[in-house]
């Protein structure tokens, strides 16, 4: 069972991601327009003008992070934010959603409505300077999470209820059709946010069920891990030695005590570090 570790409520929490260098963890509360840390135990954070959702490690001083109209370099020493391109800026209904770094320095990044209006999302994918649309007619992104051979990426439509997986060729980007890796219809489970840990095995939030699931590289069902609460968003590995489990939640449209909290679990598995995003 994960316990709290952060007690600051979040509207939306998502992205949580461990900085490996300053071992600290980062993560954002999307509808909150903000990014929240702990320095040491004492809690920190940083107010947004419109919605983030994602992030990754460029050095120790600086973050690559995702916002509804672009993608951007964040200063954690100063807070100061500068754009290095633009994401849907021109399509006021959708915002950032889901998003991780990829073993070649790369980042894809889902979009969605605002108001989980059907389809109006789409998966990007920015490498070397260019940001590419890998897919399009998504409607929640989720679950975008690499292999760690390198052999292929996994995303979600939580609407679809099915997490896809994808082969990808030498350079990183998609070669061939996406095949269906979980089918999670007949549990009535929502597929969330998703990390793989070194031996393969997808561990995945599931929206509205309090739990984190997790796969082994075949797709069988593994274990899983409760969350403390309801609506568990994603999850990232962390800690001195990357062995404990870090689970954003979010709050929206519920009453419970510890609904929308951050939790932990303490040596839940092995974890691997996040790769550092090349600009």
């Amino acid at each position: 069972m994960s316990t709290i570790f952060d007690t600051r409520i979040c509207a939306l929490g998502e992205g949580p991601l461990w900085h490996p260098t300053r071992k600290q963890l980062f993560w954002f509360d999307i509808l909150g327009k903000r990014l929240l840390t702990q320095v040491g135990e004492d809690p920190q954070e940083w107010q947004f003008d419109e919605h983030f959702s994602a992030a990754g490690w460029v050095d120790d001083t600086t973050l690559f992070m995702a916002s509804e109209t672009g993608l951007w370099r964040f200063d954690i020493t100063t807070g100061g934010v500068s754009r290095i391109t633009t994401l849907e800026a021109d399509t006021p209904v959708t915002r950032s959603n889901d998003g991780r770094a990829d073993p070649w320095g790369g980042f894809w990044i889902g979009t969605m409505g605002k108001n989980t209006e059907p389809y109006a999302g789409a998966i990007y994918r920015y490498f070397n300077g260019e940001l590419r649309k890998l897919y399009s007619g998504i409607t929640v992104s989720n679950a975008i999470c690499f292999a760690p051979n390198r052999s292929h990426a996994y995303y979600t439509d939580t609407f679809s209820k099915r997490v896809m997986r994808q082969n990808l060729d030498r350079y990183g980007w998609p070669e061939g059709d996406a095949s269906v890796f979980l089918d999670l219809r007949e549990d009535g489970l929502n597929p969330d946010g998703a990390v793989i840990d070194a031996a393969g095995n997808m561990w995945l939030a599931q929206w509205g069920a309090a739990r984190v699931g997790v796969y082994a590289p075949d797709g069988s069902f593994v274990k899983a891990v409760d969350v403390g609460g309801t609506q568990a968003s994603c999850p990232a590995f962390g800690g001195d030695d990357l062995s404990d489990l870090y689970i954003t939640s979010a709050a929206t449209g519920l009453t419970g005590a510890h609904d929308g909290m951050t939790f932990v679990q303490t040596n839940a598995g092995q974890g691997l570090p996040e790769p550092r995003v090349l600009l």
